[in-house]
């Protein structure tokens, strides 16, 4: 089976005889898609055609290269000795090799029209080869599937073309004839072949070679893909803000109901307070009767009593704590003066007599007279 690929011609330069020596890379390694009617398939769309390494750059065809005619354009013959005066214009100069995974190929041109054509633009390389072409399903080892297998590969000349691959095109001619070794696919000619441009488009980090057509399709499908999934991350982004808002909330009233929980007292912490509350307006009375203590506040009873005690100019302008020592002063002192036999705070300031009492002790003789006598008056009204 006959096929072409292409690819442009590079690095130019002429000799001092006047030829163009050019340097141009052709037939690679890996997936290449073709038309079912050109490798024998009409019935299938598309054929993935796999090219293994082990054949392309096998010795037999790197060494098919060496010595292989340039032509212009695809004769509609293979070239052999009876033709190759006619159609050759130039050649591989030395042995060909591989470069990554193509073949580098040293061209030597040496007619003069060609090499006119080549220097005002028609630079592109196309390999006209034969190969035998395995049909059956498998993976290359990049993931890619494929439908068949290319061996055997054997170059037979390079064609300079007008149209041709130029790093992502492709342009592959099914016209064989017996004289190439190999069966026709077709009857028609290589005039009538059909140009296949393909590009290359990575589809999930693979790249893959597909026609413009296709590559439009993929495109589209990329974009609407990735459309959605903006839209899902915007998405998303909203659904996440929302849930952080009430996380925000759910925690925001847990401290609240923290802080509640930490103001609640135990029945014993209670009665502690109580107790304190008490002690502190015991102590407050005691260092000053006529002290106000309702409504007020701890720190409010210990200002009032100091401000009692020692006058509001002796705590203008005071800091609480200095407030409570005083306060803790005065109470010591009254400590000390009442001390902590509850009948001296009685008698602190004295025992009141009978004789200090003055007509409150006169008016209690006279009830007490009164009720003698009152047996009587009882008497005379029975009389």
């Amino acid at each position: 089976m006959q096929f072409t690929d292409t690819v442009t011609v590079s690095g130019t330069r002429r000799t001092a005889d006047g030829y163009l020596v050019a340097e141009a890379r052709s037939v690679r390694t890996g997936i290449q898609l073709y038309t079912g009617s050109e490798v024998g398939k009409p019935d299938l769309p598309v054929v993935r055609v796999y090219r293994p390494a082990d054949q392309v750059f096998s010795a037999d065809s790197l060494q098919s290269f060496t010595h292989a005619p340039v032509t212009m354009d695809h004769p509609a013959e293979a070239v052999n000795a009876d033709n190759w005066k006619q159609l050759a214009v130039g050649e591989v100069s030395t042995a060909a090799k591989k470069d990554g995974e193509w073949v580098h190929l040293p061209l030597i041109l040496k007619d003069a029209a060609a090499i006119q054509a080549v220097e005002t633009g028609k630079r592109e390389l196309s390999a006209g080869y034969v190969c035998e072409l395995v049909w059956g399903d498998g993976v290359a080892p990049d993931g890619q599937p494929f439908n068949a297998t290319q061996t055997n590969i054997k170059i037979n000349h390079l064609a300079i073309v007008d149209k041709a691959r130029a790093g992502s095109k492709a342009r592959i001619g099914d016209a064989a004839s017996e004289e190439w070794g190999a069966a026709p696919i077709n009857d028609h000619q290589p005039k009538e072949e059909k140009i296949m441009n393909l590009k290359t488009v990575t589809v999930d980090g693979i790249p893959v070679e597909v026609t413009d057509q296709g590559a439009t399709v993929i495109a589209t499908l990329q974009q609407r893909l990735a459309d959605a999934n903006s839209k899902m991350g915007t998405a998303d982004t909203a659904h996440l803000a929302a849930i952080a808002a009430k996380d925000g909330e759910l925690a925001k009233k847990d401290a609240e109901i923290d802080s509640l929980k930490a103001k609640v007292l135990s029945d014993a912490d209670l009665d502690k307070r109580v107790q304190a509350r008490a002690d502190l307006i015991s102590t407050a009375k005691a260092i000053t009767k006529d002290v106000k203590t309702e409504g007020l506040a701890d720190a409010a009873i210990r200002k009032a009593v100091v401000a009692a005690k020692l006058g509001d100019a002796a705590i203008a302008d005071k800091v609480e704590a200095y407030i409570d020592a005083r306060f803790d002063i005065l109470a010591e002192d009254a400590k000390k003066a009442g001390g902590s036999d509850p009948f001296a705070s009685v008698v602190k300031d004295g025992l009141t007599t009978h004789a200090d009492l003055g007509d409150s002790s006169k008016a209690y003789e006279a009830m007490l007279q009164r009720d003698r006598n009152a047996w009587q008056g009882n008497q005379k009204e029975s009389a």
